[in-house]
């Protein structure tokens, strides 16, 4: 499972006031813990003001490069502004996001095409979040066409069939399921990702509704996804499932990760005399 580390985020009010108060160190020290724990990519995404976007977006991937070499996803809405971060970064990442939508792939796809830099892909376009696993799958083909034309391999893409809340649901995750095992059968090489913890919006209990959706859409043919690398229990639910799937000779990669502390209980501190 690729593990695309989610908590360097504006958006999140601790770190949004790290940002505003500008706080290297708690900066720094997220990127740090998140590395440690494993993750593949840290998505670094500033959520301000457009105007100092791309400013705060230096200064936060500068931090996190100080403190670790594991690959940036670069994270925001605006594709021309995840175009020129790419400059800031020492080492080919993640893109995280384009869509069909007006000029995000003919913005992105010429900046990557002949680098190793991948590339989160969300199934919609220009009308929007299409409400039928037909109309997805329209999207998807319509997005391989111009990885096609830039020549990028589809092993490069992460393609993310728009993980939408529960609560609002009107089939469960029925239709999203349908739509990971068609990726999955149409391109066996593009990665299926998707933010872990969509699913669970405006409902109680969520961690628990985000590890009975990641199982299930692991066996749908998820193998990329968003989520907090510190969750020790959906870790190691993540290496569980592999290993049921068949995904882990002998179960090998379960034993070592218990065994590196990723889950599982963790030692208690002896006491202080």
């Amino acid at each position: 499972m690729i593990i695309i580390a989610e908590k360097i985020n504006g958006s999140i009010p601790s770190v949004g006031k790290a940002i505003e108060a500008g706080d290297a160190d708690f900066i720094r020290n997220l990127a740090k813990v998140q590395s440690e724990a494993g993750a593949d990519f840290i998505d670094v995404c500033a959520s301000v003001e457009v105007s100092r976007e791309l400013e705060t977006l230096k200064w936060m991937i500068d931090i996190v490069q100080e403190a670790t070499d594991t690959p940036i996803a670069v994270d925001s809405p605006s594709a021309e502004t995840c175009a020129k971060a790419i400059d800031f970064c020492k080492r080919p990442g993640l893109v995280n996001s384009v869509s069909m939508e007006g000029n995000k792939i003919a913005t992105v796809f010429p900046k990557i095409a002949r680098t190793d830099w991948q590339c989160a892909a969300l199934l919609c376009d220009d009308t929007g979040i299409p409400r039928s696993a037909e109309k997805r799958l329209e999207v998807l083909e319509a997005l391989m066409q111009k990885a096609k034309e830039y020549n990028i391999d589809p092993s490069r893409l992460h393609i993310d069939p728009l993980v939408e809340m529960l609560a609002t649901s009107d089939d469960g995750v029925n239709m999203i399921i349908e739509v990971m095992k068609e990726i999955r059968r149409r391109y066996p090489t593009l990665h299926v990702t998707g933010a872990a913890s969509n699913i669970s919006f405006n409902l109680p209990a969520r961690k628990i509704v985000n590890q009975a959706f990641v199982v299930l859409a692991m066996n749908a043919g998820l193998d990329s996804v968003i989520l907090d690398p510190l969750n020790r229990d959906l870790r190691g639910l993540i290496y569980a499932t592999e290993a049921l799937l068949g995904r882990d000779e002998m179960c090998i990669e379960f034993i070592q990760a218990f065994r590196r502390g990723v889950f599982g209980t963790q030692p208690q501190a002896p006491a202080k005399k």
